[in-house]
């Protein structure tokens, strides 16, 4: 029977947080951590519940700035070497937003306390690029159209959603450095939702190690009692990455390549899992009354 009570999430956290703890005290090497890591955004989706086919789900504003500003802000304050954004649905709108956007975002260098002046070339040392997914045959195939970009990278990849805006620098900053202070080929970000209807369950052991992901159609009436969820953000060796996508396939009632496959073909003992129990931070934005929800939280943070 699987693993989902309180207390093996509690006990689990805080031995996790003891470790990063010691982990973090004795580590004063923090700027090599992040010196090979590249980030992928998902942002190729429609948005069908957004009630405007026009527009790309991702360039809908949260409060004033189209939630892919803030993950891309995201990728640059971790220092990415590489940012490589998924485009799809009305894509010349997110390149065009973005390729006017950079030279304008706060260095990471200054932390981004401060606002360079619009056409400054000193934003970031990242590399830019964006990869077209079509047609959209599912998150496991979007990723795939980013290899080209990656096959000299020797590092770590870093998966975001473009349609998740409220994702915390912290958060995002405990993984990688999880995932690299242990040397995992991948390490996860889970998260604890009082509902995680809909959602994908993480599947422990009997150890309370990570057994695998069940997407929520898939999953027993057993495991739905499980409230620690998938929301899809992942840090991976860039070389097991795509080793894994060539070997997943599209058998599933929707014909689509799933990004959560992968884990299907890494040594579980080189997956890793940092809890978060914010459920707002990793909470996708899909339609208009989530918007409006979410402005009226980030205004009160």
């Amino acid at each position: 029977m699987p693993i989902s009570d309180t207390n093996f999430i509690e006990a689990m956290r805080a031995k996790q947080n003891e470790q990063l703890a010691q982990l973090m005290k004795n580590m004063d090497q923090k700027e090599d951590v992040h010196k090979k890591l590249a980030v992928v955004i998902l942002a190729a989706g429609l948005g069908k519940r957004m009630k405007n086919p026009e527009k790309p789900k991702v360039m809908f504003e949260l409060n004033g700035k189209p939630m892919i500003q803030y993950v891309v802000e995201l990728a640059l304050k971790i220092n990415a070497e590489r940012i490589i954004s998924i485009v799809g649905h009305k894509r010349e709108q997110v390149i065009e937003f973005l390729t006017n956007l950079l030279p304008k975002l706060p260095s990471p260098a200054e932390g981004g306390s401060k606002e360079l002046p619009a056409g400054s070339e000193d934003v970031s040392n990242a590399v830019f690029d964006f990869a077209v997914q079509e047609p959209q045959l599912g998150t496991g195939h979007a990723v795939m159209q980013t290899e080209e970009f990656l096959q000299d990278f020797n590092g770590e990849v870093l998966i975001l959603s473009g349609d998740v805006p409220m994702l915390r620098f912290e958060t995002v900053e405990k993984l990688i450095e999880e995932h690299f202070s242990y040397n995992r080929l991948a390490t996860m970000l889970t998260a604890i939702f009082k509902d995680p209807t809909g959602y994908g369950r993480i599947i422990r052991g009997s150890n309370g190690s990570f057994d695998k992901i069940v997407e929520h159609r898939d999953a027993t009436d057993e495991e739905k009692k499980i409230n620690e969820m998938n929301p899809a953000i992942y840090i991976i060796n860039c070389k097991v990455l795509f080793d894994s996508l060539n070997k997943i396939t599209p058998e599933n009632d929707q014909k689509e390549y799933y990004l959560t496959d992968i884990f299907n073909f890494i040594p579980k003992e080189k997956i890793g899992t940092v809890v978060t129990e914010d459920e707002i931070e990793v909470t996708g934005i899909n339609s208009v009354d989530q918007l409006r929800e979410m402005e009226k939280v980030l205004k009160e943070r």
